[in-house]
């Protein structure tokens, strides 16, 4: 296969794409994300200087929508602890936090701060890489054949000196919508509410969860969808295992266009790596949803996100709409940022 250079535009090709993952190539990943890219496509869609993608579908009108949504007063943070237990290994640089005191009670007691009148304080730092525990994958993240969000070249956009173009600072005020979880744990295996390492969760899946679980889980344009496949729970029981990285349950390639005709203007999921893993093919492969959602779609993805709390709450109430809060910090040309989603019901 000829691969694209730099810039190249492509036009749609072939027929429509089947959302089975039994119809995919297992031995030619190349030709299915290829596909996948030139069909839903959506560089150009707002102007060429876009910088938000498919946050864009969010409005004031659906923020006040969202608002409206709020009956219970109730607040569920849907963030991971970010603390030296978490899931990461190590690869590609990516550790747990490591939180240091640099004040501490201990220096008030004994009185060796420096301050007057008896006063004492304590204070800390924090270093971490953006993306070890719940997060945001920012438009800069993922690159397609050198190409960045919007078809811009990936060298002109993230440097040594971060995102020039797309930082996640730019979102730092949009997050905010309708959010709905799609409980496919609880819904395929209502037992367990988990679903197994491996297993690809498809269109029909995520068809059946909102047809299961009601009118309030209908997902439409500007909505932050959430994945939940009970995965975080079962680390929460058994250890995190290989959670960073490993098998996990995901979405299927084959839900890239359900992605992109439901105009959602971002998705999370409990996992590592929001896609499953291993990927769909026996020729080597790595993240191919990414590839096509991130640089050529211009979809905002979260990842290991806690839902475990939420869909509790949810399913006890029999809905499973709420206003969303996932503001990312505005670290300058950052390509990813952690976050503290809350949902309010």
């Amino acid at each position: 296969m000829k691969l694209r250079a730099v810039g190249e535009p492509v036009e749609p090709q072939g027929p429509e794409l089947s959302d089975d993952p039994g119809d995919l190539d297992r031995q030619d990943p190349e030709a299915e994300i290829a596909a996948r890219a030139a069909a839903y496509r959506n560089w150009g869609r707002w102007g060429d200087d876009d910088v938000l993608g498919t946050l864009n579908f969010i409005d004031a009108a659906k923020r006040v929508a969202a608002a409206a949504l709020v009956r219970d007063g109730v607040v569920v943070s849907l963030a991971q602890a970010f603390d030296t237990n978490g899931p990461q290994k190590g690869w590609r640089r990516r550790t747990n936090p490591v939180h240091t005191m640099t004040d501490t009670g201990v220096d008030a007691e004994r009185g060796n701060q420096g301050f007057p009148h008896g006063i004492g304080g304590a204070d800390d730092v924090i270093a971490m890489p953006l993306q070890c525990s719940t997060q945001w994958d920012g438009l800069g993240h993922i690159f397609d054949h050198g190409n960045a969000w919007n078809g811009r070249r990936a060298g002109d956009v993230v440097t040594s000196e971060g995102d020039l173009v797309t930082g996640i600072e730019h979102a730092a005020s949009v997050v905010v919508s309708r959010g709905v979880l799609l409980d496919v744990g609880r819904h395929i295996n209502p037992e367990s509410g988990e679903l197994d390492d491996g297993y690809a969760v498809t269109v029909a899946d995520l068809e059946a969860t909102i047809a299961a679980q009601g009118p309030s889980s209908v997902v439409g344009r500007g909505d932050i969808v959430l994945v939940r496949t009970g995965q975080y729970g079962r680390t929460r029981r058994d250890g995190w295992g290989d959670y960073a990285g490993g098998p996990a349950p995901g979405l299927s390639l084959t839900t890239a266009g359900w992605l992109h005709r439901t105009e959602i203007a971002a998705i999370a999921t409990d996992t590592w790596g929001f896609e499953v893993r291993p990927n769909e093919f026996d020729a080597p492969a790595f993240q191919p949803l990414h590839q096509v959602v991130i640089p050529n779609m211009g979809l905002t993805i979260g990842e290991m996100w806690n839902l475990e709390e939420l869909g509790a709450a949810c399913a006890a109430r029999g809905r499973w709409d709420f206003l969303l809060s996932a503001a990312p910090l505005p670290i300058t040309g950052a390509v990813g940022s952690p976050i503290n989603p809350v949902a309010v019901l």
